[in-house]
């Protein structure tokens, strides 16, 4: 007979995790399966709605701000350390735009459609975007705070080749962080219903990766973060300098993702002791902290048209140029066709 039940659910883009153990007097049950309360995890609750409107309009602005970030600097800004910086974050934010409509229909319907592969990738896309985002705003910090803090070593040395290789690096070691999704999440099929779900099997698997994202993916970066801007803030203040607007955007960049993953990990971190908290306090701020984790995706694009000034005047003057090519096309087309009509009416 079971004593008693710990009901896990992990996030959203856990999607409808639901991992559990079952302890009994002497042995553990077998007839309990995880598939077998799969369906808890899918049974649709008033916040539903509201999340599925949310993470649509974070795939649309998502999906059409990260693509003109990196039309705007990859193509029509010249090619720096700092362009490559956020064409890599806006890659890292598109990548994950264009998985989450596969996992709003999960929501909808609570059917899984789209097999084992795109069940792993799906889930994986947060997590490869949580430790992109937070490495290349450490990147981004550190370079800041060695062009302050040594501009004429780091006018030598800083090249966007080296950029380059610190981004494909980070890229790397995300992936490679990253894994424990990939290997981890499974489907299943109850009742004709298919399941995407994360099956650690132990427990201890599960407290091991939650920490690790905390650790590597929050609590380190923070707090190398934090040091690069409490020096570089010391010596803005002894510095005149032409303008802020490259440090506004890369503090609101910091502060935006710190804001939209601390509920995900505090409540993360509570899950792990589900002896002690509500299970429904406990989904509920696993589903609204994945949803904030995932509009982290499309901030990044409105922090660089209201405060990037450069992005402001190139994205202008890309517009224009584009409105003046169509209008000079067509003004030379309807040229041709009234001198040929013209010509015509001569002969």
């Amino acid at each position: 007979m079971i004593s008693h039940r710990i009901l896990r659910k992990v996030t959203k883009m856990d999607v409808d995790y639901i991992e559990y153990e079952d302890y009994t007097a002497g042995n553990e049950t077998e007839n309990t399966t995880v598939a077998g309360l799969l369906n808890v995890s899918s049974s649709r609750s008033s916040l539903t709605p509201v999340l599925v409107t949310v993470n649509i309009l974070i795939s649309v602005i998502g999906l059409g701000g990260n693509s003109l970030v990196i039309w705007i600097c990859g193509w029509k800004m010249k090619r720096t350390v700092t362009t490559t910086w956020y064409i890599s974050l806006a890659i890292s934010d598109l990548l994950f735009c264009a998985f989450l409509p596969l996992e709003i229909v999960y929501m909808i319907t609570s059917h899984w459609h789209f097999g084992l592969v795109l069940c792993k990738l799906t889930s994986s896309m947060l997590f490869l975007n949580m430790y992109s985002s937070v490495f290349l705003l450490v990147l981004i910090s550190t370079d800041r705070c060695i062009m302050v803090s040594f501009p004429v070593w780091s006018n030598n040395h800083r090249t966007v080749q080296k950029a380059s290789g610190a981004v494909v690096l980070m890229w790397l070691f995300s992936a490679l962080l990253t894994l424990p999704s990939l290997l981890f999440r499974q489907i299943t099929v109850r009742d004709s219903v298919t399941q995407c779900y994360t099956d650690y099997r132990y427990n201890y698997k599960h407290k091991a990766v939650a920490l690790t994202r905390f650790i590597c993916g929050f609590l380190i970066p923070f707090l190398t973060i934090v040091l690069c801007c409490s020096i570089l803030g010391v010596k803005l203040r002894s510095m005149t300098i032409k303008s802020t607007k490259p440090y506004k955007v890369m503090a609101w960049l910091i502060l935006s993702f710190f804001f939209c993953w601390v509920p995900y990990h505090t409540f993360v971190l509570l899950e792990l002791d589900i002896k002690n908290h509500s299970l429904e306090v406990l989904q509920t701020g696993l589903k609204v902290g994945a949803t904030l984790a995932a509009a982290n995706s499309f901030i990044s694009p409105v922090l660089y048209v209201f405060i990037g000034n450069d992005f402001q005047q190139t994205l202008k003057r890309s517009l224009m140029s584009r409105i003046e090519e169509a209008m000079v096309d067509d003004f030379r087309t309807g040229g041709f066709s009234h001198s040929r009509c013209k010509s015509m009416q001569i002969m």
